[in-house]
């Protein structure tokens, strides 16, 4: 069976675009692949979080994840930073990375743009930290996003570069999973583009939102002054409401405010009333999910635990293998 690895931001707050988007397709892929999920505690130190809100956003992703249908015995998910391996296999792999090549990272240029006061060494090694966790599962598919492309494309350069140097076959080349048509693309509520915590915390509707931040969220969205022609075409605010009552709402209730609005009879208050209703009755049973999952302690230990162990029984064979191609005493 191909292994598939794939990381977690641990921020938490899953919006309705992380959950038709990806989270469905590791849902349905954890049936089908022998799949790695690793929530990137040791990516987020970049950011420098204190320990209080690495902890609670680490649990958060986890409550999230497994809410949305992520199950623990079909694949193993863990916390990066309880697999050692993954940090040595780190340092080895920049033995091998040039700061030239790291320099010309177009996420790395991104970030010392906006932070010019965080450039850390951890920034510009972040494609050599994405390598390790990807290799050390020996993972030949990795779902990721236009933003990642370039990342993997290094970890590919990287395994090569390894396999060259020392004369051997011990990573395969990862390969990007395309999820085809599995992928849904979400609107945001601000009028124009794809849902996204970047876009600011009222463009996206989050799986722990409240039902009264949902509805207050949906109320705000942005729309026109209405149609003046029947057959008039939707402007794109008016349609991404629209798509987002498409995955939320019956058809019937789609139907009828589409005539409404072919027939310019329809009003945006109680269209946006009605979607504001079937997103909270939508995402109703997996926030109680999620709030269920993060209350519970010993189940939260449990689900660790057991990532852990199964990742590290995964790591260590790929780490004694590359200590002894390199040449070290093997543990």
């Amino acid at each position: 069976m191909e292994r598939v690895v794939s990381g977690i931001r641990p921020t938490g707050n899953l919006h309705l675009g992380n959950y038709f988007g990806a989270v469905r397709n590791f849902v349905r892929m954890q049936h089908e692949y022998d799949c790695f999920f690793f929530i990137a505690d040791y990516h987020s130190l970049t950011t420098h979080p204190t320990p209080e809100n690495l902890r609670r956003s680490v649990r958060q992703a986890l409550s999230e994840y497994l809410a949305c249908g992520i199950d623990p015995d079909k694949c193993t998910i863990y916390a990066q930073s309880d697999l050692p391996e993954t940090a040595e296999l780190y340092l080895l792999l920049n033995m091998n990375a040039y700061v030239g090549e790291l320099e010309r990272c177009t996420s790395f240029k991104e970030k010392i743009r906006k932070h010019p006061d965080n450039v850390n060494a951890g920034l510009l090694t972040y494609p050599t930290l994405m390598a390790a966790d990807i290799l050390i599962h020996k993972a030949v598919k990795v779902p990721v996003g236009k933003d990642q492309e370039q990342h993997l494309e290094m970890s590919r350069t990287f395994a090569n570069r390894f396999n060259r140097l020392y004369n051997c076959t011990t990573f395969p080349e990862p390969h990007a999973f395309n999820f085809g048509s599995g992928l849904v693309k979400v609107p945001g509520l601000d009028g124009s583009g794809k849902m996204g915590k970047s876009e600011g915390e009222g463009n996206a509707i989050f799986l722990a939102d409240s039902p009264e931040v949902i509805r207050k969220k949906v109320m705000r969205a942005v729309t026109d002054s209405g149609p003046v022609n029947p057959g008039q075409e939707m402007p794109e605010p008016v349609a991404n409401l629209f798509s987002l009552m498409r995955l939320v709402s019956t058809s019937d209730t789609v139907e009828f405010f589409e005539s409404k609005y072919q027939d310019c009879s329809i009003r945006y208050g109680d269209l946006k009333k009605q979607l504001a209703e079937d997103m909270v009755a939508f995402i109703a049973p997996i926030n109680e999910e999620i709030h269920r999952i993060a209350s519970d302690d010993a189940l939260i230990s449990k689900v660790m635990d057991q990532g852990a162990e199964k990742a590290h029984a995964s790591a260590n064979k790929t780490i004694s293998e590359v200590r002894n191609v390199i040449g070290f005493r093997t543990k």
